[in-house]
């Protein structure tokens, strides 16, 4: 998010894109031919991309993941993410490049399945984010987030609901929360305070859940705050069927923060017919292949 709120952007790399009606129709036998960098920016001006691309676009080394004719590179102290994509709407082009600048790496690695199918991998809580894309506006500077996921089945298969939420402190740390309804009837609930040089306080004492307004789509919203306290969209970022994306203030021991919060209904995900809705937003491009 930029430092005056105006702006966002939302970047997924993804090997064995979970959220690709291709990769499922697929049956989900190869991840690697399933391949996809995301973007999304929100604000005046924005733009959404997601291009399910082969095998054959997809380029590993230890430092650099890329697909098609956009990367990620670490460096050692900074993640570029270099762009260069059709973007809705109308398919113009989306170039440019997101540094983002982790202020410490955590070591945290926490299953979300006691089996550990899922596994959540938050590398950077707290980041600073520079954005230079090829729009009017979008050359800006803010706060961010770097994190990752693992898994090993389908998420509709495992999980009925899910929120995850991120909060900056005023002591340039952040909170982080995941909670989660699971299909085997247990729950997930965890609290996570992140200092700004990578220590972790599990939160014992977690503020209770409040509900929130319903999305657009009228998905079941859900967010953490303090008693007394009952968090509220600010504005929003992306609406879909079974999917919510907004900035929420919200009040986490005493401090009021504005944060990303997310909500997935993997209940309506599951459905066939959201499926082929998801395929004219998501084009399938199997052929691409490096120069």
């Amino acid at each position: 998010m930029s430092h005056d709120g105006e702006r966002s952007i939302s970047i997924i790399a993804f090997i064995g894109s979970v959220f690709s009606p291709w990769y499922r129709w697929s049956g989900r036998k190869n991840p690697e031919d399933h391949v996809c960098i995301n973007v999304a920016t929100y604000g005046k001006g924005g733009r959404w991309t997601m291009t399910d691309r082969g095998q054959a676009a997809l380029r590993q080394s230890r430092e650099t993941f890329e697909v098609g004719p956009s990367k990620l590179t670490w460096t050692g102290q900074d993640l570029h993410v270099d762009i260069d994509e059709l973007a809705w709407p109308r398919m113009h082009r989306l170039k440019g490049r997101i540094t983002v600048h982790p202020t410490a790496i955590t070591d945290v690695e926490l299953p979300l399945k006691a089996d550990g199918s899922h596994v959540w991998r938050p590398f950077a809580p707290s980041a600073d984010i520079t954005v230079d894309l090829n729009q009017p506006g979008w050359q800006w500077a803010g706060h961010g987030y770097f994190d990752a996921n693992f898994g090993t089945a389908a998420l509709e298969d495992d999980f009925r609901y899910w929120t995850w939420a991120r909060f900056p402190s005023g002591d340039n740390g952040a909170y982080c929360f995941y909670d989660a309804d699971l299909r085997d009837g247990s729950e997930l609930a965890v609290g996570m305070k992140f200092h700004e040089d990578g220590r972790v306080d599990m939160l014992e004492d977690l503020p209770p859940r409040q509900r929130m307004r319903r999305s657009l789509w009228t998905v079941r919203r859900e967010m953490r705050s303090d008693a007394g306290f009952r968090p509220y969209q600010d504005h929003g970022m992306l609406d879909a069927p079974f999917y919510c994306r907004s900035a929420v203030k919200t009040r986490i021991h005493g401090e009021e923060t504005l944060g990303v919060h997310e909500a997935l209904d993997l209940d309506r995900f599951a459905t066939k017919l959201i499926k082929p809705m998801l395929a004219c937003r998501v084009p399938r491009r199997a052929g691409w292949k490096f120069g």
